[in-house]
């Protein structure tokens, strides 16, 4: 339960401190690790997604929607690169044994950028994994960075059916309904895809670091994420298109150009995961190390005034007395008052009353 209620009064001095946050953990060496993590891991992260999906719609059709997405957010280069890399990746598997081997590097390949992430996300919740956490703590983080590549194909198949129903919806507005209602379906369509987008982060959120935080708070960091990344996408396609930074590394330009956009949606990501902590710690909402992790040193006290405040104020709000160590103090010194025959307060009173008493 919080201490307060979020009021819209509110969103400067949390925005304000989130930056703040955001800026002292370094986010630009964070996105950096990450998006180099994220070019290893990319095609066996691609080849995962595409196989879910592609169960459903075929290979080619997920893979062609895959390139068109990337080519819109990055640019024609870099979805050719992208191709490049998937060609090739599913070229390598030319035996059973070739196949088994290729399928665990596959898995471990693809999780190691998310298991980096985790590790970006530990740093925003202040929590790091204990000393004696052991087989069992990686095996954990694997398995939950799986768990999202899984969300992202589960997504990505609902984007494609989705994608095939509004084409399909379009093209009947345009032939036998009134053109207006073509703004009512780029309002749905916007909608459709911020909610992907949220439910996406929501799961990263929820999944990858090690601190257990309550469902309410996933949501609100979620959505003011994916409404920055809606912002970001369409600036960083500006950028791109016009800038073309890639330009002066030939060859090497579509990697550059991916490099660019993980560590620049990272940064987001992360904005997005100090805005989701700083919101819990402001009103009190539960957010505990998971059973392998713990606070990093130093930090404890930042969390624990946040629990004393909250639980100071269920305690009033249930009793309607005040526990906190002013109240007590206060209930003392009343206390001391009434067995003096007096409801004031102050020393003054008490040495007159002193006086007053007779000699025996």
């Amino acid at each position: 339960m919080a201490t307060e209620s979020f009021k819209w009064k509110h969103l400067p001095s949390l925005l304000k401190e989130t930056y703040k946050e955001w800026n002292a953990d370094d986010p630009w060496r964070q996105s950096a690790v990450v998006a180099y993590y994220a070019i290893f891991s990319l095609p066996a992260l691609l080849i995962i997604v595409i196989t879910i999906a592609g169960s459903f719609f075929g290979q080619e059709a997920v893979q062609g929607e895959l390139s068109t997405q990337i080519g819109d957010m990055i640019g024609a280069d870099a979805a050719k690169g992208v191709e490049t890399m998937i060609s090739n990746a599913y070229q390598q598997q030319s035996s059973i044994w070739a196949t088994i081997i290729g399928v665990a590097v596959l898995l471990f390949g693809a999780t190691g950028v998310f298991y980096q992430l985790q590790q970006s996300l530990n740093i925003v919740w202040d929590v790091e994994a204990k000393e004696d956490a052991g087989i069992k703590k990686l095996v954990k983080d694997r398995v939950s960075s799986f768990g999202v590549i899984l969300v992202i194909g589960f997504l990505l198949l609902i984007s494609l059916l989705l994608t095939t129903f509004l084409s399909v919806l379009s093209e009947f507005i345009q032939e036998h309904l009134p053109s207006y209602l073509l703004y009512v379906f780029f309002a749905v369509n916007f909608l459709v895809s911020f909610g992907i987008i949220t439910l996406l982060f929501a799961m990263m959120y929820k999944i990858l670091p090690d601190v257990e935080i309550g469902w309410k708070t996933v949501w609100t960091g979620a959505a003011v994420t994916a409404v920055l990344f809606i912002i970001g996408k369409f600036a960083l396609g500006l950028y791109f298109g016009n800038a073309e930074p890639a330009s002066a590394y030939g060859a090497a330009g579509s990697v550059i150009l991916i490099l660019l956009w993980v560590s620049y949606s990272c940064l987001i990501l992360f904005f997005g995961a100090e805005f989701t902590q700083v919101y819990a710690r402001r009103y009190g909402h539960e957010m505990t190390p998971s059973a392998h992790a713990r606070r990093v040193g130093g930090k404890e006290e930042k969390y624990k005034s946040t629990a004393k405040k909250d639980s100071s104020a269920k305690h009033k709000a249930a009793t309607g007395k005040d526990r906190s160590p002013a109240g007590a103090r206060d209930k003392t010194g009343e206390r001391h008052q009434h067995q003096n025959g007096t409801t004031k307060a102050g020393p003054e009173i008490i040495r007159v009353q002193r006086r007053a008493r007779p000699d025996h």
